[in-house]
């Protein structure tokens, strides 16, 4: 019995090591099929069908995890680094409302309504505000010595607050259609043939990155994955992003807008109806754009190994002559512009900017980088682990709306989950060291 069980620990840990996979990423991936299952097999028992695994239901998911997994990539470095940021929810309200402003009540006086320079001058507007608040409060933070905590604490009750001011309490709306586009609906997407094509192109720098690199470990003499492993992991990522795609194609525009669109271009609807995919919405593709440039910002930069450098050990850091109080004066204006971004999907999405937007955002955004294998010891973070976190934390709140559960019981699942992932991260550090 033990020499089994010593053969079968060695078997995974040969495999492990072999494909050089993260035991974090196994074990979040696996939780996330563990939740997609038992909300779906739940509601299979008790409603005699299983709402959670359908198309539609993981598109919306999708799209609903884009804004908070955006700010999730950001709020790494800042926890990487040992700090916090508790504003980003306030601030994705803040920004919102003055977006809303801008392309309601200001720019079309200037423009004239409905004029093609109004979205892209309220987007730029709406992440400026957000990269310069953030760098304000790095300021305070950095250069006065004030806790990151009591900064962005003050800051998610003064910007909740700038919000109504600005506003005077009303709801922004409506938004131009255009910049209404950014946040997905059927017109908001790249259709069935530009997801196919997006895809394919995935699958191709998949296939090129594991090329690169195995030539990049033998220039330089490092060990080289075995074959079977590269083949593996190429072809489960392929698989993934080629699933992905079928099932955003399989989720089909409502049928009161088919007729819409089918009026407007003069097209006879046969009696079957048609079929026109959704695809990749746009709120995914800024996502996934983010996850990708933040990935590299992180592993492939200066800047990047500043971060975890900082992170590691700040006093040593600053001996090797890296200007922190630069860097999270820098980290944190990233922090911000992210939170612009997620801004511009979040109002898009509900084509208004409300008061309540971006509430208990910043309780999501924390958790989903925690999830991910963030550590609040600093040194510790990954962008992807980040974007996964976003989606189990998204995952769980989608579920229990799906069957029937209060607002009461979902926040204290989500003070639940974070809890236990910072008691897991302080056991996996203890037992890896």
């Amino acid at each position: 019995m033990s020499v089994e069980k010593k053969y079968t620990e060695s078997a995974l840990v040969r495999f492990l090591r072999a494909t050089e996979v993260d035991t974090r990423l196994l074990g979040m991936i696996g939780a996330l099929i563990l939740i997609w299952l038992g909300f779906h097999l739940y509601g299979h028992f008790v409603n005699g069908y299983g709402a959670f695994l359908t198309p539609r239901n993981l598109w919306n998911l999708s799209v609903q995890t884009s804004s908070i997994a955006v700010m999730a990539t950001g709020m790494v470095l800042v926890i990487v680094t040992r700090h916090i940021d508790l504003s980003v929810g306030s601030l994705l309200g803040f920004s919102a409302m003055i977006m809303g402003v801008m392309q309601v009540w200001i720019l079309p006086k200037f423009l004239g309504l409905g004029h093609p320079m109004i979205w892209p001058i309220t987007v730029v507007v709406g992440i400026a505000f957000g990269a310069l608040i953030g760098a304000f409060q790095g300021v305070l933070i950095a250069y006065l010595n004030i806790p990151a905590f009591i900064v962005t604490l003050g800051g998610l009750l003064i910007w909740r607050g700038a919000s109504y001011l600005v506003a005077r309490g009303e709801t922004i709306a409506p938004v131009d259609q255009t910049f209404a586009l950014i946040g997905g609906g059927p017109y908001g997407t790249i259709g069935a043939t530009g997801s196919w094509i997006l895809g394919i192109i995935v699958c191709l720098v998949i296939v090129l990155l594991l090329f690169n690199g195995r030539r990049q470990r033998k220039k330089f003499g490092f060990t080289t994955r075995p074959m079977w492993a590269e083949l593996l992991i190429g072809g489960v990522g392929s698989a993934l992003v080629i699933g992905a795609v079928m099932v955003m194609n399989a989720y089909p525009w409502p049928k009161g807008i088919v007729k819409k669109y089918a009026a407007a271009n003069n097209i006879e609807i046969p009696d079957g109806g048609i079929f026109i995919s959704h695809g990749f919405a746009f709120p995914i593709l800024i996502a996934l754009a983010v996850g990708v440039a933040m990935t590299f910002l992180a592993t492939r930069t200066r800047f990047g190994r500043y971060v975890f450098a900082i992170g590691g050990n700040p006093e040593a850091a600053e001996l090797a002559g890296i200007n922190t109080k630069k860097m999270t004066m820098l980290i944190f204006s990233l922090m911000g512009a992210l939170t612009g971004i997620a801004a511009v999907i979040a109002s898009a999405r509900l084509k208004s900017a409300t008061l309540a937007l971006g509430q208990f955002d910043e309780l999501y955004v924390i958790a989903a980088a925690v999830i991910g294998g963030t550590s609040f010891a600093g040194g510790i973070g990954t962008i992807y682990g980040a974007i996964l976190g976003a989606l189990v934390m998204q995952s769980l709140q989608s579920g229990m709306v799906l069957i029937g559960f209060d607002s009461a019981i979902q926040q204290m699942v989500v003070g639940c989950v974070l809890v236990i992932a910072v008691f897991l991260d302080n056991l996996y550090r203890r037992n890896s060291v």
